[in-house]
């Protein structure tokens, strides 16, 4: 389940990359990817239990995912902004970013830079000879909500140099 919903992650995070060229998007840093297990927060203040206005402060700049449930539909992934985010029916809300050598990635210039397209950039990180000069990491924020309400927060990664390795890119 976890490998499914990775790669449907990653796929909508490229389909993203590929709509979104020449907007500036700001990047989570490995502190942002960080919770505070003693009063259950991440590290911009956002808890379980907080609405939607909370989190719209912490995080209105970055790029955001969500899972809608749909009644004609199995639950799907895409990209919204986050004034299109409907938080009284949404259900997970991710906030993705690829790490190079401990950096984020800002995905639009390391494609310019390594002469890639941003569709092939997945198959790009994860290539062998890549991964042996390089740690790439994906990380991504989870959060779960219902009825309005964060309900859960979750912060996951893959290191695509030890366990990502049956996370092909198709």
């Amino acid at each position: 389940m976890k490998k499914t919903i990775v790669s449907l992650l990653i796929l909508c995070l490229a389909s993203y990359l590929l709509c979104a060229c020449g907007e500036e998007t700001p990047l989570l840093t490995l502190e942002d990817y960080k919770l505070d297990a003693e009063n259950g927060s991440t590290s911009r203040g956002v808890k379980i239990g907080d609405d939607a206005g909370t989190f719209r402060a912490a995080y209105q700049d970055y790029m955001i995912f969500s899972a809608v449930t749909d009644t004609t539909s199995e639950t799907a992934y895409q990209f919204l902004a986050m004034d299109e985010i409907p938080f009284d029916t949404v259900e997970t809300i991710i906030l993705p970013t690829f790490f190079v050598d401990g950096q984020p990635l800002d995905m639009e210039l390391f494609c310019e830079e390594n002469e890639i397209e941003q569709s092939d950039l997945l198959s790009f990180l994860t290539d062998e000879s890549y991964l042996a000069n390089h740690k790439v990491v994906y990380r991504y924020l989870s959060f779960t909500w219902e009825e309005g309400v964060i309900t859960d927060i979750r912060s996951e990664s893959m290191d695509y140099n030890q366990d990502g390795s049956y996370y092909e890119a198709n």
